[in-house]
């Protein structure tokens, strides 16, 4: 019987390639019990945060895996080629890479559902070459990843366009980014979900223009993998119409606000030139409370800037901008005094985050508790109710952001126990942190 299962096993393996007998994929992979997953290691696909891996495409994939009752296991790979290259081996099952559907790949390729839409984009660094139009970018050195959507669409316009003239390289989009703001390089070209996030890190780079119209995200899989196909497509309704897909766009792209140049700028500098001054307490401080340091540093520069003697006009004081009544109650002799407000703030943190019911799981119990920070915990609870009211989850920070500027309309803050509230305030405060804290994470990790 061992010998009959490990022959079947081994024919599954090798997916028994004679003839017509070679397995549908997704019995393949139901039999190995294991999705074998190609990415790229980017901030919007897959990363290790904490020595956890993350990521928007990470996190789908766990939840179709769940679905199938297999495990998935990630292939890593740095560039589109390798990653394409990936499926057409048989190295792997399914790619989860940010991947556009373009007419060129549906000929090689089965996609799965679309999950988000991007345009391309010209990007080029402030103070050099500023195309405007595709005509533009004759006298540009431009480069772009091997076998993407990019060059692809570039080919398209070069018939147009003669003179333009472009390098194509086995090179990943972030790496490019990079090499445009070092100025090794005037231009390249990048999806831009890439681009929102990479600008945070590098303030410098400049979105040009559009290259295309809004373009669709999807799975790829293998060519004659149809019933693989046809299983992410029911399985990705299910996971779109329960919400989940939205809270999975919420949780990695909501907190990315309007593009600061100079706020990310400086916040950039100050990293290196004042955070090391406060790091020790902020570490120290997280230690105690069980608190992710970044976050608590996070949260203080949102609160002061770094400014341990800050003071606001309504009383708040220090690095974490605490009241006088708050600091009292904490034994805080000197709110001025940075290792004392940051311990306290760290603890005021740690106990709203204990107040926050348990049915708000993470992350959006600790959004709920800077929230709480900001605006009090009584306009928080305000908030719950009246999402539960509006047919909105009160457990969930993506529809609490949505209700809480109500607070500050007659017609709901009139009905609620704690009034008016600049309902607006917390959701940006909560926003501005979750962009410093992954600003923080990329530059230090």
């Amino acid at each position: 019987m061992r010998q009959i299962a490990f022959a079947l096993s081994m024919c599954l393996l090798v997916a028994c390639q004679r003839g017509t007998d070679k397995p549908d994929l997704l019995a393949q992979i139901r039999a190995q019990g294991e999705l074998v997953v190609v990415t790229r290691n980017a901030p919007t696909t897959y990363y290790e945060l904490h020595d956890e891996p993350f990521g928007f495409e990470y996190h789908m994939t766990q939840a179709f895996a769940a679905a199938l009752g297999v495990k998935a296991r990630y292939v890593m790979k740095y560039s589109t080629s390798e990653v394409l290259g990936a499926i057409q081996n048989g190295e792997a099952h399914l790619a989860a890479a940010g991947l556009t559907r373009t007419g060129e790949r549906e000929q090689r390729f089965l996609f799965g559902p679309v999950y988000q839409e991007v345009e391309q984009q010209v990007v080029c660094r402030r103070g050099g070459k500023s195309p405007r139009q595709a005509a533009d970018l004759v006298d540009i050195s431009l480069k772009v990843p091997a076998e993407t959507s990019y060059a692809e669409r570039l080919r398209n316009l070069q018939n147009s366009n003669n003179g333009i003239k472009w390098e194509v390289v086995d090179e990943d989009t972030e790496t490019l980014l990079q090499q445009v703001w070092l100025q090794k390089l005037d231009c390249t070209v990048s999806d831009s979900n890439i681009v929102a996030i990479n600008r945070r890190y590098y303030p410098e780079l400049r979105i040009a223009f559009n290259l295309t119209e809004p373009e669709p995200l999807a799975w790829l899989m293998p060519a004659d993998a149809s019933g693989l196909q046809q299983e992410v497509e029911d399985w990705f309704e299910d996971f779109r119409q329960s919400g989940q897909l939205e809270a999975l766009l919420e949780r990695y792209y909501g907190f990315i606000d309007k593009f600061d140049y100079v706020d990310t700028r400086k916040f950039k500098r100050r990293i290196h030139s004042v955070l090391p001054k406060y790091r020790p307490h902020f570490e120290k401080a997280a230690t105690k409370y069980e608190l992710d340091w970044m976050l608590l540093a996070a949260q203080a520069y949102q609160e002061s800037h770094w400014r341990a003697r800050a003071i606001s006009p309504t009383g708040v004081r220090g690095i974490m901008m605490l009241t006088l009544n708050t600091a009292q109650e904490l034994g805080i002799q000197s709110r001025l005094d940075p290792a004392q407000s940051i311990m306290g703030g760290a603890r005021y943190y740690k106990q709203l985050y204990q107040r926050i019911p348990e049915s708000v799981r993470e992350p959006d119990r600790r959004w709920f508790a800077l929230a709480a920070y900001n605006a009090g915990m009584g306009h928080l609870y305000d908030a719950r109710e009246l999402a539960q009211r509006l047919g909105r989850n009160p457990d969930s920070w993506r529809d609490l952001s949505e209700v809480f500027p109500l607070l500050s309309q007659k017609k709901y803050y009139s009905t609620l126990k704690h009034g008016y509230a600049r309902g607006n305030e917390p959701v940006r405060y909560v926003q501005r942190i979750r962009d410093y804290h992954d600003i923080l994470h990329q530059t230090l990790r």
